[in-house]
């Protein structure tokens, strides 16, 4: 009996020393740094993206990610009950939207991450965090290899054939697909790109009987 009510003093003095704590400058400080650093992930998203489409929707997302953990880990600092009431909230959200690039997710996380240490009131630890993985992350973008991947489209004639797989043998490429009618044939192939060295793509062209060419940027999603 004497250990409860000694975890209940202790609790209540925890709650009443956060709530002492928890001020409206204590709150907009917090909500800022959490915005600030939402604000630099969205930056390094929106310039330095590698996916085909860039996703304003996705973007802002993060933003909110960012603000909206902040403020949960506010809530939560401010009683040590409501933190397990929480806790068995946040279990039951479930997400149905497909995060299709695996990079989509890193940058949730570095959202979450960011809101996280924000709403502990680690400022340091948020600004710190968020600008070296914003240096890491441009940094890498600039030491891509020279090489890149590419999807190649190419629709013709079946005459074309052998013209066309000609052309094909004298690049590396990887079968992707391959569609057949009576009379017209389409493939697309994966193939490696030298600094942008594209002269294939109108060699393909000025074949006989070839319809059209295609290039497109494989980030490894195809369907």
């Amino acid at each position: 009996m004497d250990r409860f009510n000694f975890l209940q003093e202790l609790i209540a003095g925890q709650q009443f020393q956060f709530l002492d704590e928890l001020r409206v400058e204590s709150v907009l400080l917090t909500l800022g740094v959490a915005l600030f650093c939402g604000i630099c992930i969205f930056l390094v998203y929106r310039f330095f993206h590698r996916s085909v489409l860039y996703s304003e929707n996705f973007n802002l997302l993060i933003v909110m990610v960012c603000i909206i953990t902040a403020f949960i880990i506010i809530t939560i600092g401010t009683n040590i009950v409501l933190t397990l009431g929480m806790v068995g909230a946040l279990s039951i959200v479930r997400f149905r939207a497909a995060v299709k690039d695996p990079l989509d997710v890193g940058f949730l996380f570095w959202g979450v991450a960011a809101g996280l240490t924000a709403g502990a009131r680690l400022y340091l630890v948020a600004l710190v965090g968020t600008t070296f993985l914003a240096v890491i992350y441009i940094g890498f973008h600039y030491l891509r290899f020279d090489k890149r991947a590419f999807l190649l489209i190419v629709r013709y004639h079946k005459d074309a054939e052998k013209n066309v797989l000609s052309k094909l043998a004298q690049m590396r490429y990887k079968l992707k697909n391959r569609t057949t009618s009576e009379k017209h044939r389409e493939m697309t192939v994966e193939v490696k790109v030298h600094h942008n060295a594209t002269a294939f793509v109108e060699a393909l062209e000025n074949t006989e009987d070839v319809n059209s060419v295609v290039l497109v940027e494989y980030t490894g999603d195809y369907s």
